[in-house]
């Protein structure tokens, strides 16, 4: 019979498990898990599972009546691996493996590999068919293995499904939280991305986790998307509807730790097997989860496949990682006493480093066009550098540097801005040492740290005027962008998962307006090269005068590859009028006016300013030539030459 067993290509072979073992079976997710096949001529399904500390293991579920002496997996040759084919078994049964432990405990754990698991708060595995589903999305897909990333426009709008939009709720204590499926989701959103001219979106929480309060970050099932919004072939239809529509597809993905749930990792087989056994590495004292043990090959090729298996199967055409800093610092959030050093004597973990460079190196080979994102919150050297050359590999960082002394500037009071001016200049004294995306996420508009438009000073109608000149700031400065839900159209509340957007403000004039110049200004972030052929060097971007403290002004140049259509960008961070302020040019030329926060139709003041300058020959902060240009209070204005 085991002779048979193994011509079966989902049956795993000795190759597979040495390469497991590796730590380089980058689809390991074809053979561990359940996977549904036939062994002589019976339909059934081939169960497999990492335990090597396990006495003995069973796979219990409702094809055996839950009788968990019924089907004994057998332990495979190298001893590290339990699997069993159990005819008769199909796509939605339920199912868990039971694990007996050396010291006879019996601990009922969900599938690690499982592609479906069942809706919180039940915890058992599903079995599933991901081959079921039929794309469509050949040309974005074709298109993405040849684009350069680097060099194209990306506004990504990052989104919570849950909270996005619901449908009400006529009994909340059934646990029905009004969520939207993943396919019913898919047309309103896409439409709304697509006529916001957003680039990408980026998911929080679709990796299976058991508390809704946790956002996705604390996930118990890698491999499954979560049951909250459907079953996978669902999500697939949601990644396909929004390829089909130009829009790529960026998941947050978390290899930092994973919560101590019983039926989950923590203790997988009766001992520490996923995480580090010692707790000075294996625990986070601040969050109470486990630490994914970074010397064992198989918890890395775990990791690493689970990020392939997103990007193959489900198309996905990035991931977002999670709390890098927490991964390669050995006293991430730990105080003296409560951490160990590597072997040098210092704070870096070797491991999770060499992990990161490994990771970066096979989705670059394996999945071209795809993209690897680093919140990063450290001055860690090189994230977005060469592995070769001491890198990490990513493709982007997140600039939480420049989120912060972004934040912390529009917030003030424009009577002090004058005192903390530099904040806005900073980030383009380190623009060129990583490729960086500037991100205003979920994380900005929670906990106490109001949403965008109440982070803003002065009255209400002000608030709207700050945040379309903070937003134009952000959209012309260099870097791609993330925008969270919500905050394109002035969201009045923090940000919570339990209640969908503010939907109702679009009918408000405040909030419609500003909604539609984010629209206006995404149009022209993607029309214009200027503002993302050259992000992560200095030749896109030239101060005019970064130095205006006094007005709180602040002029600059985004300039194109071909020299064709530059941009200059005038932003004015007071309340104050200013009539014929004069700014330094690189060229006697004209100057058309091309954007203007202050329009009416955005709501402004709607103050009458000329649509065309012409640069004169009078010196000005350094500059040969100059114009006039007249500035209502808290403008953007965007020219073309």
């Amino acid at each position: 019979m085991a002779a048979k067993k193994q011509t079966n290509p989902i049956f795993l072979t000795d190759d597979d498990q040495y390469l497991f073992a590796q730590g380089t079976h980058y689809e390991i997710y074809e053979k561990m898990g359940a996977h549904e096949t036939t062994v002589d001529g019976q339909r059934g399904v081939y169960f497999a599972v990492w335990a090597p500390n396990a006495e003995y293991v069973n796979v219990v579920g409702d094809f055996n009546d839950w009788d968990i002496y019924k089907d004994n997996m057998q332990r495979l040759g190298g001893g590290q691996i339990f699997a069993l084919f159990v005819p008769g078994v199909k796509k939605g049964d339920l199912y868990k493996f039971v694990i007996t432990t050396k010291d006879n405990r019996k601990i009922y754990k969900a599938d690690p590999f499982a592609n479906q698991a069942q809706l919180r708060p039940e915890t058992a595995s599903v079995v599933s068919d991901l081959n079921s589903f039929k794309w469509s999305d050949e040309t974005w897909q074709n298109a993405k293995a040849d684009k350069d990333l680097l060099k194209s426009p990306m506004a990504i709008y990052e989104c919570h499904i849950g909270s996005w939009k619901k449908h009400p709720v006529n009994d909340p204590e059934s646990g029905d939280k009004g969520f939207y499926n993943y396919r019913e989701f898919a047309d309103s959103f896409v439409e709304y991305c697509k006529d916001m001219k957003y680039t990408h979106v980026e998911l929080m929480g679709i990796a299976e986790h058991p508390f809704d309060g946790s956002w996705g970050y604390q996930v118990t099932g890698y491999y499954a998307p979560t049951s909250r919004y459907g079953e996978p072939t669902d999500f697939m239809y949601l990644v396909n509807t929004l390829h089909r529509a130009g829009i790529g597809v960026i998941l947050d993905w978390v290899p930092a730790h994973f919560p101590k749930d019983e039926f989950g990792l923590a203790m997988f087989d009766g001992t520490p097997l996923f995480e580090y056994a010692d707790p000075r590495k294996g625990e986070h004292p601040d969050w109470g989860t486990k630490v994914f043990d970074f010397e064992k090959n198989e918890v890395k090729d775990f990791l690493i496949a689970n990020a392939m298996y997103w990007l193959k199967k489900f198309h996905i055409d990035g991931l977002r990682v999670d709390a890098v800093a927490s991964m390669l610092y050995l006293d991430y959030g730990r105080r003296n006493g409560e951490w160990v050093q590597n072997k040098y004597g210092n704070n870096k973990n070797l491991e999770a480093i060499e992990f990161f460079r490994h990771l970066n190196s096979i989705v670059k080979k394996e999945c071209p066009g795809c993209m690897m994102i680093a919140e990063e919150s450290t001055a860690w050297p090189l994230v977005t550098g060469d592995p070769k050359e001491g890198g990490l590999g990513f493709t982007f960082k997140w600039n939480m540097g420049w989120m912060h002394d972004f934040c912390a500037y529009m917030k003030l009071d424009p009577i002090l801005r004058k005192g903390a001016h530099y904040n806005l200049t900073f980030a383009m004294s380190y623009n060129e040492s990583e490729n960086y995306i500037l991100p205003i996420s979920h994380d900005e508009v929670v906990h106490l740290k109001c949403s965008m438009l109440n982070k803003m000073p002065g009255f209400y109608v002000d608030k709207f005027a700050n945040l379309r000149v903070g937003y134009t700031y952000m959209f012309t400065h260099c870097g791609k962008k993330l925008l969270f839900m919500g905050q394109d159209f002035g969201q009045d509340c923090e940000w919570s998962e339990e209640r969908e957007l503010e939907w109702h403000y679009l009918a408000d004039e405040e909030h419609g307006s500003l909604h539609h110049y984010m629209s206006a200004l995404l149009a022209l972030y993607n029309k214009y090269p200027a503002l993302y052929e050259n992000d992560n060097n200095w030749k896109s971007f030239e101060w005019l005068n970064p130095d205006d403290k006094e007005n709180s002004i602040y002029s600059y140049v985004r300039k194109s590859a071909n020299g064709k259509n530059n941009l200059l960008i005038v932003l004015n961070m007071t309340p104050m009028e200013r009539k014929s302020y004069r700014v330094g040019v690189p060229k006697k030329k004209k100057y058309k006016l091309v954007l203007n926060s202050d329009e009416r139709e955005f709501g402004g003041t709607g103050m009458k300013v000329a649509k065309e300058v012409s640069a004169k020959a009078e010196d000005c902060h350094g500059w040969e030539n100059s114009i006039l240009v007249d500035l209502a209070p808290y403008a953007a204005h965007i020219y073309v030459y």
